[in-house]
């Protein structure tokens, strides 16, 4: 019972929704408006050695140009892989290939690319909702299973179940809000 009382699960959960806040908010730091940023390739994960690796760990990524991104492949085999991954992320980037680099110049920002990104936006927000509401259903479980051990009364579960729902409501209006924020940013509004 105690473990319940002193609050550890409920440090658990804010620290996990915290975390689905951050991760979406990393990733809406890597949608930039026009300009290059090494963070816009942040989301992209590729497929070598036979598990999936973030881009940072197969390549080094910089920024020659205001709207041009270069990323040099460390080893030879995997620039078809980056080069697909890049494409596939969503990014609205067309890799242009030079021998173990690609070029990957940043489009113009049309009406078109400005909601393509706002919609990936939008799908980032949906991602981090998803993370907030598993956190909250392993809450509600651990809940259950604490109030069938006896370790917690039915009120008891009751009273921290709200504590949980309110812990995922916070978060969910902090990924809403960070989603909002982004899309006015890309939409110029």
């Amino acid at each position: 019972m105690a473990e319940f009382e002193a609050g550890p699960w409920k440090a658990d959960l804010e620290r996990r929704t915290t975390g689905a806040v951050d991760a979406l908010k990393s990733d809406l730091a890597g949608l930039r408006t026009g300009r290059a940023n090494a963070t816009l390739l942040d989301p992209v994960t590729v497929e070598v050695y036979g598990s999936a690796m973030p881009l940072s760990q197969v390549a080094t990524v910089t920024v020659p140009e205001p709207r041009m991104l270069s990323v040099q492949v460390w080893d030879k085999s995997n620039v078809t892989p980056v080069e697909k991954a890049i494409r596939a992320a969503g990014l609205g980037l067309n890799p242009i290939s030079d021998g173990q680099t690609l070029r990957l110049p940043i489009p113009d920002l049309t009406e078109e690319r400005r909601r393509e990104l706002a919609k990936l936006a939008s799908s980032y927000a949906e991602k981090a909702k998803i993370a907030a509401r598993n956190v909250r259903r392993d809450g509600m479980e651990a809940l259950k299973a604490a109030e069938k051990k006896g370790q917690i009364s039915q009120d008891e579960q009751k009273r921290h179940e709200a504590e949980v729902q309110k812990i995922t409501d916070k978060a969910v209006a902090d990924i809403d809000a960070a989603a909002s924020a982004k899309e006015k940013e890309i939409l110029g509004k």
